[in-house]
């Protein structure tokens, strides 16, 4: 299976490893700070997959909200960001709750289940979202929960309401619309109940 080729990551954009240090800003902290993002969502002892996790913004206070019980899969397709999230969790209590993980290049890599996904500021580089929502799908625990969050200014109203559709259709339904800054968001949840 040629997941992420078909899914066209290699071919697509995705931020390079110099712009790590933009992702991982007091100015971004300010405006999107991860404990009031997903503090509603994240609780102990969940085990939750931070997919595109990047330099590990959102994955360092996913790992101090699931405490000593759970664990953060941290998932990026470039080994430099895996290699900065591990430079700041080295030597820490966090080391033992995060696991970094590299997306190969045809396939997501993962096996394990998961109570919940986050997709922050990623999805749109996937041209084979369907692809992806199936992978995300099958890892998912029964009423687990994907968050997916696109950016307000790069992703049209238009764009983000086919993304949410082609997640319905592989059986993730919208269950809540959070509002964050500059973004659209849904949390998508895979069971029948839904909006």
């Amino acid at each position: 299976m040629k997941f992420l080729d078909r899914m066209g990551l290699r071919k697509k954009r995705v931020c390079p490893v110099e712009r790590a240090g933009s992702l991982d800003s007091r100015l971004r902290r300010w405006v999107q700070n991860p404990r009031k993002i997903l503090g509603p969502y994240i609780k102990e002892g969940m085990t939750v997959l931070d997919f595109g996790c990047g330099p590990g913004y959102f994955t360092i206070d996913i790992a101090q909200m699931v405490g000593k019980s759970g664990r953060v899969i941290a998932a990026d397709l470039q080994e430099g960001m895996l290699r900065k999230l591990k430079d700041k969790i080295k030597e820490t209590e966090l080391e033992e709750r995060i696991t970094l993980h590299k997306c190969e290049e045809n396939r997501i890599g993962l096996l394990e289940e998961v109570d919940f996904v986050l997709a922050f500021y990623m999805v749109h580089e996937i041209p084979n979202q369907e692809e992806f929502f199936r992978a995300i799908d099958s890892i998912l625990k029964q009423e687990g929960m994907l968050f997916l969050v696109e950016p307000l200014f790069h992703v049209s109203k238009a764009g983000f309401e086919e993304t949410i559709k082609k997640a319905r259709g592989t059986g993730l339904e919208p269950v809540q619309r959070p509002r964050i800054l500059l973004s659209k968001s849904v949390i998508l949840q895979k069971s029948g109940c839904g909006l």
